[in-house]
């Protein structure tokens, strides 16, 4: 029998049942052409999406980098050749904590290179990454234990070398000295950074560790001549509101009362720089008081500016010492 004696007879048998069943699939075979046509139009309309979410996201990152260019324009507090805020810079840091410790330790000399921060996550960004990648050596304290195998991962090389060492543990008052001496940690440190959010103001006045500089978070959203903090609460976090940490007339008084002198805060309004009493002099803006140094809550400028930071810890090497000429 030939395909269209076939045909005929079954047309026969079904009468429209099967012409009906034909048109059907007809009209299936086309609206899988109309939804294959659809969804070549969807990619192309998604990837005009993401190119102009990323057109957006730069004009907005260079929008931030103006503001931020036009704030230090505008105070003049930031023109003077001692100011710390005009040396932003951000490889590592979230607010260009980089460049202020760059310059700090320019004015003073890096001494033993030795650092100490509380609250480092996976170590991607944080405000030490830069100095341990220059050679320094130091301890990193996390509570997150996620966060600490990751950055364990991450930086198995200078962990291996010797100089680093992650501490997997909730920093308090009462018990951080304590998980240092027996990590054998020294008495005394070249660079300390703290950020815990909640309790940072308690964290650093109960640390008997001496520093010649630190980086500590206060609360910009504080007046800046007046001295207020949270309460201790042990299983308190943060919430995420402005009712968390110190204001920095009251970490002004907790470095002093650690021979350290308050020299600057970084343009963001979310850390302040110490830098020991004895090294403070000609080096950075006087009076070293709250008042002369407060910076505002400027969080919208927070962003990544620049290329982003690489994810594999990376050596940085120094510039090679100038050869003497030799005497005409």
């Amino acid at each position: 029998m030939t395909p269209n004696r076939g045909l005929a007879l079954l047309r026969r048998l079904f009468g429209t049942h099967l012409d009906g069943q034909a048109a059907l699939l007809a009209e299936l075979r086309a609206l899988r052409e109309v939804e294959s046509a659809s969804a070549a139009k969807l990619e192309a309309m998604q990837l005009g999406l993401s190119r102009l979410q990323a057109v957006l996201q730069h004009g907005q990152a260079q929008r931030r980098q103006l503001a931020q260019a036009s704030i230090v324009a505008a105070d003049g507090r930031h023109a003077d050749p001692l100011s710390l805020t005009r040396h932003h810079a951000q490889v590592y840091s979230q607010n260009g904590e980089d460049g202020l410790i760059a310059e700090i330790f320019r004015r003073i000399g890096p001494g033993g290179r030795t650092f100490l921060e509380v609250g480092v996550e996976s170590g991607v960004q944080n405000n030490t990454r830069l100095l341990l990648e220059q050679g320094w050596c130091g301890i990193w304290v996390e509570a997150s234990r996620r966060h600490a195998e990751e950055a364990a991962r991450r930086f198995a090389e200078p962990i291996a070398a010797g100089r680093l060492t992650i501490l997997c543990t909730m920093a308090a008052p009462a018990t951080l000295d304590a998980v240092l001496d027996r990590a054998g940690a020294p008495a005394r440190f070249d660079f300390l950074s703290l950020d815990i959010d909640q309790h940072t103001s308690h964290l650093w006045r109960g640390l008997r560790r001496r520093t010649r500089v630190a980086c500590i978070e206060y609360n910009a959203s504080l007046p800046a001549s007046l001295a207020a903090e949270v309460p201790f609460e042990a299983a308190r976090s943060w919430d995420g509101t402005s009712w968390f940490g110190a204001s920095l007339k009251t970490m002004e008084m907790i470095g002093a009362a650690k021979g350290l002198h308050l020299v600057g805060c970084e343009r963001v309004g979310a850390n302040a720089f110490f830098v020991d009493a004895a090294e403070t002099a000609g080096r950075f803006r006087a009076p070293f008081t709250a008042e002369t140094h407060w910076e505002p809550p400027l969080y919208a400028l927070v962003a990544q500016t620049g290329h982003p930071p690489a994810q594999a810890a990376r050596p940085w090497l120094g510039a090679p010492a100038a050869k003497a000429r030799p005497a005409a």
